[in-house]
């Protein structure tokens, strides 16, 4: 029996093979000028996909690494903290602010919502002593993304610091760091980046060091200011995932050989055909277009049928792992991811394996008509 995979969750994602090639090159000396040179190689390529000029510091660590760096190295307990949260990881930015002491206003816009720019110009109008913001680009949880451009024209009128959460939907989705005046921007290496979970990615604009040098937080591992001292050199500060890097290089070099526009229209295309996929068979979506990421889909299970017991027969019978509900939505939702390493065809396999699967749990569906709703949007049938 043969035992194929196909892994359709918001991370870790596949790693394309050119990627798992880079990453088996004999290994380099961290201290060395060949990985000094590929360090500032791979710093070069990230800003063009962050659109920064921004120093982009590269850690290894996991993306939670990058969330508690952003904080480590901006609030001091007291500190003033609105956090703008949609789902289960903007509360975990929240958390982290907590556990550094700071008094986080935390507004909950409610699960599959996305962030209310009216009520973020209330709130800072009501609070100038604000220092930081929280929010959440791409929230894997809900399948929704946020209006960063909105948030930050916002913010920017203002002495706080913007911290985006960009962890997984840098690559996926467009982010004009610069233009819109973001702060710190994090990231990480499992989502659409394409690479094994390990590195985190983390941009600081000139305000931000202003508050990064000022601040009196400790922090040892996670110091932006002992990140910098070694910045120039192209060192870091502490032992880099070489390998990682390598294979960094190679995701990056994929994704600006397509065209960072193309990845985008590629990564809006899977996602118009699933959630038509969806609704063909009569799903419901969590989020609704105007907040629906291009990354992710949450699809709520049927009434009366549990979720879990839909991606059971997904993962045991035809090789397939969605991403369950987290959270309040545990048992509720499914959530198929078509970020980074995706394209048509595993969209096509995604959906035709949920036909199946939902009739086997019960779930009146004509065969074929997702798969002809996905087929429509691919063949430019469905504007």
């Amino acid at each position: 029996m043969q035992d194929k995979k196909y892994l359709m969750i918001p991370g870790p994602t596949p790693v394309p093979p050119s990627v798992v090639t880079a990453m088996s090159m004999p290994l380099i000396g961290h201290r060395s000028d060949d990985f000094a040179q590929l360090h500032e190689r791979v710093v070069g390529k990230l800003q063009k996909v962050f659109q920064t000029k921004n120093d982009i510091f590269i850690l290894t660590n996991s993306g939670t690494g990058a969330l508690e760096t952003a904080i480590a190295n901006t609030v001091n307990p007291g500190d003033k903290v609105l956090s703008l949260v949609t789902g289960n990881f903007g509360e975990r930015f929240a958390n982290i602010a907590k556990a550094y002491g700071a008094q986080v206003d935390e507004v909950e816009f409610g699960w599959g919502n996305c962030v209310d720019l009216k009520v973020v110009a209330e709130k800072l109008a009501a609070d100038p002593e604000i220092k930081v913001v929280l929010a959440t680009q791409n929230e894997t949880s809900t399948g929704v993304v946020n209006d960063i451009a909105g948030i930050a024209a916002l913010v920017e009128k203002t002495p706080a610091l913007l911290l985006v959460d960009g962890v997984s939907g840098i690559g996926a989705i467009e982010h004009k760091t610069d233009e819109w005046h973001v702060d710190i921007l994090c990231t990480a290496s499992q989502k659409a980046l394409m690479l094994p979970p390990g590195l985190s990615m983390i941009t600081v604009s000139d305000k931000a060091w202003k508050v990064i040098n000022e601040n009196k937080s400790p922090r040892f591992y996670f110091s932006l200011l002992a990140c910098k001292k070694q910045y120039e050199k192209w060192n870091t500060a502490y032992t880099p995932g070489v390998s990682l890097f390598l294979g960094l290089e190679a995701s990056l070099d994929m994704m600006l050989s397509e065209g960072m526009d193309n990845v985008y229209d590629r990564h809006a295309l899977l996602a118009k055909a699933v959630r038509a996929a969806a609704r063909a068979l009569g799903l419901k979506l969590l989020a609704e277009d105007h907040c629906a990421s291009n990354a992710l889909t949450a699809i709520y299970s049927p009434e009366g049928i549990g979720a879990d017991d839909i991606r059971k027969i997904l993962k045991k019978q035809y090789g397939i792992t969605f991403a369950g509900g987290q959270g309040k939505l545990k048992g509720k939702i499914f959530r198929i991811a078509h970020m980074g390493f995706a394209d048509k065809m595993d969209v096509m396999i995604a959906i035709s394996a949920l036909e199946m699967a939902l009739v086997q749990v019960g779930f009146s569906v004509e065969l074929g008509s997702g798969v002809r709703a996905a087929q429509e949007v691919f063949l430019g049938k469905v504007e």
